[in-house]
This record gives C-alpha cells, structure tokens and sequence, in this order.
C-alpha cells in the first residue's frame, strides 16, 4: 500500500520501499511510532479495541482479516454487530434447501431452525413439521430436544446424544460468553430441564461433528441416517445439517 492509496499527501518521495513506514501507520492510526513498533514486535502492551479499529481501517483490512485481527488480540471489535443481534438467512441458502433432495436444515446461532426443506419437515415431524399448534413447536432444536417429550422416542440413544449435543454449543458459543440471547436460552434450559442442569454441569465441550444418526421414526420405523454438517461460506452465524443415506462401510 503506497503513502497516496493510504490517504497520507507529500512527504519524501526517496523511499527505500514503496509501502507506508512505521512511522506514517502510527500517524494514520492516531498513535506514536514507539508504541506502534512495540505492538507490531508483539510486546505485552495492552491494546484498546479502538486502536485496532483504526490499524484495521488504516490497512484497509478485508473482513476476513479484521476479524482474525481483534481474535489474536481477544478484543471485541467495536464496529460489530451487537450481540444478540440477529440477521436473515441468506435466500441463496434457502434456495439450496429445496434444492436438496436429502432432508436438511439451517441452524441460526442459537440452534434454532430458520429453514428446511419438506424432507426435513418429514423427517422432523414434531420439530419441523407444521401439524398441530405452531406457537407449540420448539424450532430451537436444544429446546426440541430436551423440553418435547416426544424427541425422547424419536432419538435413538436420547442420552448420549444429548449429552454431546450440548457439548457442542457450549464449545461454539464459547467464542461469544456475553451473548445475552445465549444467556437467555441456557437460563431458561435450567429452568426447565433437570437433565439439562445435569449434563451443563459437566462442563463437556466438542468439535461440531457428523457421523450416525439413529431415530425412531412414528411412520417409517427405525431410520438409520449419516449426518453432514456444514458451515456456509461468509455466513459462519449459520450451520447448515444434512441427513444422508449412510454408505455401506458406515452402517
């Protein structure tokens, strides 16, 4: 990045390199070449977020960089969104549900389905499905699974697959421990849920992972499914889960 491109006008046109010197990213950041140079020797200073909003504005960081930016230094970036905050899927995603011929579903932040597609819906009768009383369906599939008596008959192995579930979401929504609709939901979970409170306490934490799926299902009977999740590109608030016929060296 050239002194022009940064923004800075004059100065010396002798430069030993064509890009902007310590001293002129300080002058660009508000802050003293000193302590600049000190921050980029990675010394133990302590670093406000606003300082790195401006080095990241400064550099002309993409959001990719500038979120890998305020996670090395664990700083909360203060142009975010804040948090609770929530946005729209995406209709690109959606689009790619029905496309899907396979059931699959989109989780937002909170683990609460946003989409499906009808095979889901099928699949998921009591969770997805629109029979009965809408203002009655959980859509949050942690409240799903441990408030609905019915995911009890439905899960296969209920325990287990609790247990590991939870430890999921506490290992992703580690990254976010102030998030008051986080809070809210695990608040209300202990609330409600004995087992919950039990399982919480353990303090498990997992990587988000696919394999075997066993249901039980009230039309189909025992349904053995292999589960793929993943995470759309550009849109890591969102989790996108997939129920594929297993192949034979898995079942």
């Amino acid at each position: 990045m050239t002194p022009v491109e940064a923004g800075l006008q004059g100065g010396s046109t002798r430069r030993r390199t064509p890009g902007l010197r310590r001293e002129e990213l300080a002058q660009l950041c508000g802050i003293s070449p000193t302590w600049y140079s000190w921050l980029e020797q990675g010394r133990d200073v302590s670093v406000s977020p606003s300082a790195l909003a401006r080095l990241a504005v400064a550099l002309h960081l993409t959001g990719a960089e500038r979120a890998y930016l305020f996670e090395m230094t664990r700083k909360r970036d203060p142009d975010a969104p804040p948090a609770g905050s929530t946005d729209r899927p995406p209709p690109s995603i959606l689009a790619a549900l029905d496309a899907m011929i396979a059931p699959a579903y989109l989780l937002d932040r909170l683990w609460t389905a946003v989409g499906w597609n009808l095979a889901a819906e099928r699949l998921f009768g009591r969770w997805l499905g629109g029979d009965g009383d809408p203002e009655g369906v959980e859509r949050n599939l942690l409240r799903y699974v441990f408030l609905d008596p019915t995911a009890r008959r439905f899960i296969l192995d209920w325990e287990n697959r609790a247990r590991r579930l939870l430890a999921e979401f506490r290992a992703e929504t580690a990254r976010h421990p102030e998030d008051p609709a986080v809070q809210a939901l695990v608040a209300g979970l202990l609330r409600e849920s004995p087992v919950f409170v039990r399982m919480w306490e353990d303090h498990g934490v997992l990587e988000r992972e696919g394999g075997l799926r066993r249901f039980h299902h009230p039309l189909d009977g025992p349904l053995t499914l292999e589960q793929l999740t993943l995470r759309p590109g550009g849109r890591s608030a969102y989790t996108l889960v997939m129920l594929l016929e297993p192949g034979e060296d898995a079942q």
